[in-house]
């Protein structure tokens, strides 16, 4: 479990150096939707990265950070090592968009380039850092990285009006960020009754695997315009059971159906989002995720410029 005073602790830890991203009400589609895409990264995935290595110690701190991203966790822990004066190492997919590792660059991070995807990454750096003594930062297989992503929860709890029953469609990569609300809403007894569903790409269908089945087992990773929520869940992370526990379900979107979510937040809310943010969105707009009201969790906005444009403009449909 994580106590929901880590989240209050981690909410205050990390204040100073990330945003309160607004919450705005869609009337038409009876949702609410929470702007990560403006935090300071662009992605909340800052939240999650901060609070962990301000928690560190001294030693490890010197020892160095690695990491492994698609590029938004990267920038948060690149954005965290500049924060206490550290050497941030992140590896990533050389398939990576490149507007991320330009930005993990930018940051200071050194940038390693892997041939696969994210599982080939992720592996790489667990051996760079067993080899060199850096410390592993994970993007969700880590109680202090939830406590972090999970004050995304207790924000958003003091934005919403008093409501008694809430569904909120939540992105799931490693389920760091959808452990961390549903801690956040369980940890208050009159949130009880608000309903927690995560969504992911059909082309990469891990964590609704495991949360359906109890496996990932074949599971296949294909291109997708939701990078960030590609690849498998390490077997045994915390993540799996408080996924297990929280989640009232767990959705598929087609890419077509991202690319319509991207689409369409651009003409009705002119904002830019990822793939990733989008698939919450094309959960709702599709009617996988029915109920209402809903809060959706809009998680980045760092996509490819061109990419976006053509989605945009009709010319590209899927990843």
């Amino acid at each position: 479990m994580i106590p929901y005073h880590w989240i209050e602790e981690a909410a205050e830890r990390i204040q100073p150096h990330i945003r309160v991203t607004e919450l705005t009400y869609d009337p038409h589609n009876d949702l609410f939707l929470k702007w990560e895409n403006h935090q300071i990264t662009g992605s909340f995935k800052a939240r999650g990265a901060i609070n962990k290595v301000l928690t560190l110690v001294e030693w490890e701190r010197e020892a160095g950070l690695v990491a492994a991203s698609a590029g938004n966790h990267g920038q948060g822990v690149a954005l965290a090592a500049g924060l206490v004066g550290t050497r941030a190492v992140i590896f990533s997919s050389e398939n990576a968009p490149q507007v991320k590792l330009e930005a993990m660059r930018s940051l200071g991070a050194e940038v390693h380039l892997v041939q696969g995807g994210y599982a080939e990454a992720e592996r790489e750096a667990l051996t760079y850092a067993q080899e060199t003594g850096a410390v592993w930062i994970s993007p969700y297989n880590d109680g202090q990285v939830i406590a972090g992503q999970g004050t995304l929860g207790i924000e958003t709890l003091y934005q919403l009006p008093p409501l008694h029953q809430v569904t909120w469609i939540v992105p799931v990569g490693g389920g760091g960020l959808i452990s961390g609300i549903g801690a956040a809403i369980h940890g208050v007894p009159t949130h009880d009754a608000h309903r927690l569903i995560g969504v992911q790409s059909q082309a990469s269908p891990f964590g609704h695997a495991v949360f359906h089945t109890g496996s990932q087992a074949g599971a296949v990773e294909k291109p997708s315009l939701a990078d960030g929520l590609a690849g498998p869940i390490e077997d045994q992370s915390l993540t799996i059971p408080l996924m297990r526990r929280f989640l009232d379900d767990f959705v598929l979107v087609s890419e077509e159906e991202i690319a319509e979510a991207i689409r369409y937040a651009w003409n009705r809310y002119q904002e830019k989002l990822e793939g990733s943010a989008a698939a919450a969105l094309a959960a709702a707009l599709t009617g996988k995720v029915p109920h209402r009201p809903a809060v959706v969790v809009l998680t980045g906005g760092n996509i490819q410029p061109e990419l976006h444009s053509k989605i945009v403009a009709g010319m590209l449909e899927a990843g």
